[in-house]
């Protein structure tokens, strides 16, 4: 009996790519204990985000594709009405409107985003495989402008590079041609002037700082200067767990979310941060091999855009504190404190195995 219940929960969790999860997970834990200064009650409440992202992940891995495939329009249509509400009446924290009070929960409709687009593209492309013309991916184009517009006026930057990244994969996947992608980025880095001057005053000032973060030491510079000192400080080795001089000292700005890589870097050393690279990835490289393996062309491009887009969180996070990229926002996948980015991918990764899974029932 009990085997039976156990075979019954694991059924369509995927093994290896939940076990790269949970030790990743588990190395976000040690990290945020250290730069939390062994806070208890943020450990209690990042288990508790970690419990329910887990159960997320669970219920997406036993809904079958083509269950996902029906709900993609529908799911898509009521995250931009969101996104509407969004800017119609949205609250204002910190000099953004990102939030929507329901009456009984507030949401942040831009995450739900993070799922709805690449899931609304793949059921687009999957329904015009058999004729795909160069109009369809203009279509597609829109499909993903109209979000990604809503998000960057909130402002919120970060997401919105996610958001894009994440259509641009499926239409990348769906067999949109190089030549035309190269074509688009020259075009789009010669109305770079333009762009320039549709960015807040702050975004600007990040970008200017990337060249040269000491023309601010400490305003705009900060973080990205005592990133680099506390990575460069870890050496080879690290110096050791709970005795990171610049996290503990509270040198490193939001040390548990958006730069927690630094205090890793500087407790655990090259060494550490060529273990978190190796999980990084084994998860992508597990979800892109469940997209090469999927069965229909929604599963494939859905699979691919979810494995790219995990891969786009930590390029982005790695290149911000490392000072390769302007600070944005983006929180390091499955190691920064929090609950909603945390839910959003394992919400991807359930879907991944519900791919995987279910393939292997059609199969037999």
């Amino acid at each position: 009996m009990i085997d039976r219940i156990y075979k019954g929960l694991v059924r369509h969790i995927d093994g290896f790519l939940m076990g790269c999860l949970l030790l990743t997970l588990l190395l976000g834990l040690f990290v945020l204990y250290s730069a939390s200064g062994e806070s208890s009650a943020r450990m209690f409440a990042q288990l508790t985000n970690i419990s329910v992202a887990l159960l997320v992940m669970w219920l997406a891995a036993n809904i079958p594709p083509q269950h996902l495939e029906r709900i993609a329009l529908p799911l898509y249509l009521l995250g931009v009405l969101l996104l509407l509400g969004v800017a119609l009446f949205g609250e204002i924290t910190n000099g953004a409107r990102r939030w929507l009070d329901l009456g009984v929960a507030r949401i942040q409709p831009s995450e739900l985003m993070k799922i709805a687009v690449p899931m609304m593209l793949a059921w687009y492309f999957a329904k015009r495989e058999e004729s795909l013309r160069l109009t369809d991916y203009a279509i597609a184009a829109i499909f993903l402008a109209i979000p990604a517009a809503f998000i960057l006026k909130q402002p919120d930057l970060g997401t919105t590079l996610l958001i894009l990244g994440s259509g641009i994969f499926v239409i990348y996947l769906a067999g949109f041609s190089w030549k035309l992608i190269i074509a688009m980025a020259v075009g789009a880095a010669a109305l770079a002037p333009l762009l320039w001057t549709m960015l807040h005053d702050y975004q600007r000032r990040r970008i200017i700082i990337l060249f040269d973060p000491h023309q601010d030491p400490l305003g705009a510079g900060y973080h990205t200067i005592q990133a680099n000192i506390a990575i460069g400080s870890g050496g080879l080795a690290g110096k050791g767990w709970l005795n990171g001089t610049q996290s503990q000292l509270d040198f490193i700005p939001e040390r548990t979310t958006d730069f927690i890589l630094a205090v890793f870097g500087e407790e655990f050393g090259l060494l550490g941060n060529l273990l978190l690279l190796l999980l990084f990835t084994l998860i992508i490289g597990r979800g892109l091999v469940i997209a090469a393996q999927a069965q229909s062309t929604f599963c494939r491009l859905l699979a691919g855009s979810i494995s790219l887009t995990f891969f786009t969180y930590a390029f982005v996070n790695i290149g911000m504190v490392s000072g390769i990229l302007p600070v944005v926002g983006v929180p390091l996948p499955l190691i920064s404190y929090g609950g909603t980015s945390l839910v959003t991918l394992m919400l991807g990764f359930g879907i991944l195995m519900s791919i995987q899974t279910h393939k292997k029932l059609v199969a037999t």
